[in-house]
């Protein structure tokens, strides 16, 4: 276990580096200049009054040189000042990363505790009624854009109860009740695909593992079939669905800017767009890698609960 988590923290190291390469260069190529967003667009500047902005920024020497500075200072926990608020960005950062990390925890939340039942019960009762509903079900949630549910579930709360959640953050210490209510509809938009990618999953895993011969042995001795179901199916049958929820994590941070835009919700995708929209490059660079590393590390945990899982997985 030891060699396993030493050999993933040292590819760790390559991976982000190779990452916050990518992103630095990249975000350079955009179409548009820092400048002409920082002055308004101003015609007038000579060439002198841009370069003196460029110094301001940081922005002067070659890519190999700023790349350098930016990065050593990432090393020591200083992602460098927002070109636009002059904000330090391992603040904003710190700011938006709960926000962002409750929506994604509330989305898995909701997407494991609908999905995984659904899938049991679908596998269970296979080609039965409750098994074509759930199997729908599946389809039409791995179709739906988290976005379009979102506008309609704005659009239907304001039209017929005549609600809407707070557009300014409230947070979980200081009004549980209204962060929750305010949460709600944010993780359960982003959810509806997660729970249908786990709906499907388990029921995939659940029809294998319900046929095996170990399955048939504890039915013949007589075990109640719920508990041959839960005890003995399920457990087996989740270790590929923790796959599925670990890589989820990803792809629910990178979706959830979307949903933190429409129900204003200051969170790292909404830092991350409004950095993009004004080529706010030490603000990109910081939250690429936070979501990165965050991916990376989420992976590693699912990685190692396998060995909790399922006894034979051993981890070398």
């Amino acid at each position: 276990m030891k060699q396993f988590l030493l050999r993933r923290i040292v590819l760790l190291v390559p991976t982000l580096l190779g990452m916050s390469l990518i992103v630095f260069l990249m975000v350079r190529l955009l179409p548009g200049d820092i400048v002409d967003i920082y002055t308004a667009g101003d015609t007038s500047l000579t060439d002198a009054q841009r370069q003196a902005v460029k110094e301001q920024l940081g922005l002067t020497g070659s890519l190999p040189h700023q790349y350098w500075n930016w990065l050593s200072g990432a090393v020591q926990g200083d992602f460098g000042i927002s070109l636009r608020n002059t904000t330090p960005v391992s603040d904003m950062l710190v700011d938006a990363l709960p926000i962002t990390l409750e929506l994604v925890f509330l989305g898995l939340l909701i997407a494991v505790l609908v999905g995984v039942p659904l899938g049991v019960v679908s596998a269970v009762r296979r080609e039965r009624g409750s098994d074509y509903v759930s199997r729908v079900a599946g389809l039409v949630g791995v179709s739906i854009p988290s976005f379009w549910l979102a506008t309609l579930l704005l659009l239907f709360t304001s039209r017929v109860f005549h609600w809407v959640p707070s557009f300014s953050y409230i947070s979980p210490l200081d009004d549980p009740w209204g962060n929750l209510q305010q949460f709600f509809m944010p993780a359960l938009s982003i959810s509806v695909f997660t729970m249908a990618i786990v709906m499907r999953m388990t029921r995939a895993t659940m029809l294998e593992v319900l046929n095996l011969d170990y399955i048939r042995t504890a039915r013949a001795k007589g075990l109640a079939r719920r508990r041959v179901v839960v005890r003995h199916a399920l457990r087996n049958a989740l270790i590929p669905v923790g796959t599925i929820v670990g890589f989820e994590v990803g792809v629910l941070m990178s979706g959830a800017a979307i949903i933190e835009i429409i129900f204003g919700l200051p969170g790292v995708g909404w830092n991350l767009l409004q950095a993009i929209f004004n080529r706010d490059y030490p603000l990109v660079q910081a939250t690429a890698v936070l979501l990165a590393t965050t991916f990376i590390v989420f992976n590693l945990i699912v990685d190692v609960l396998y060995s909790f899982l399922d006894p034979r997985i051993t981890l070398e």
